[in-house]
This record gives C-alpha cells, sequence and structure tokens, in this order.
C-alpha cells in the first residue's frame, strides 16, 4: 500500500510524459491510497482540461469513474495532523494531508512534487523512471 498525490492519479489517466512511470508504480504497488482532498483536486483539473479543450464531458466522467477504482480508500485526515506536518515541512496544507496519511500509516506518499520530495524526503518518494 502506498499513497499517491493527485498528480499521481492524473498521469494514470490522462496520457503524459510520466504516465510510464506510473504504470510501472501501479505494477509494483498495486494498493492506492489518498485524503479525501484527492477526488477534489482531481476534479479542479479535469474542469481545467475540458475548459482548455483537452478533454470531454464523457472522458472526465470515466476518468472519475477509474480514479475511484484505483484508489482503494479514501481517508480523513486530522486538521492537526495536517498543521502539524506543514508547520514541520514548510508544504502546503494540501500536500501536508497526504504527507500526514502517509506518515500516520507508515507507508511512502508518491508525487513528483520537487517541494514535496525535497521538504519531506522521510516519506515521499518519486515514481521510478525506468
Amino acid at each position: 500500500m502506498i499513497v499517491v498525490d493527485s498528480n499521481i492519479l492524473l498521469y494514470l489517466l490522462i496520457e503524459g510524459d510520466r504516465t510510464g512511470a506510473v504504470v510501472r508504480l501501479q505494477e509494483r504497488e498495486p494498493v492506492w491510497v489518498a485524503p479525501r482532498l484527492w477526488l477534489d483536486e482531481f476534479l479542479n483539473v479535469l474542469c481545467t482540461y475540458e475548459r482548455l479543450g483537452r478533454t470531454t464531458a464523457a472522458e472526465n466522467l470515466r476518468r472519475v469513474e477509474l480514479a475511484g477504482e484505483v484508489v482503494a480508500r479514501s481517508y480523513f485526515v486530522p486538521p492537526a495532523r495536517t498543521l502539524a506536518l506543514a508547520r514541520r515541512t514548510g508544504c502546503s496544507g494540501y500536500d501536508s494531508q497526504f504527507l500526514a496519511l502517509a506518515e500516520d500509516l507508515g507507508v511512502y506518499l508518491y508525487t513528483f512534487d520537487e517541494k514535496v520530495l525535497t521538504s519531506a524526503p522521510d516519506l515521499a518518494r518519486c515514481p521510478p523512471a525506468a
């Protein structure tokens, strides 16, 4: 089991330069969890892509369904945990929810976010390139 941030899910479901790394990650670590926030972030990106004409409403609905199948469980992260991680790492409240969940579960958070990777090297990992 691993914690994944919203960008990992997006690269899995929208082809991009990092999709291959994310697919390999899923093959190696098939049980993905995230804080409840993942869905809000995921939807925000899909809305933006649709407005820009990069995706359609039907494609987005299918991606949301698939993402819900990929994320084995969504967790509530207590605000005090989020604030504590934000203070400790300097990361945003959003990113700190993912970090707090990883720490609480004793697993890694996978992300491409450089700030998170450098601010919390004990908790965050980048999907393998090859």
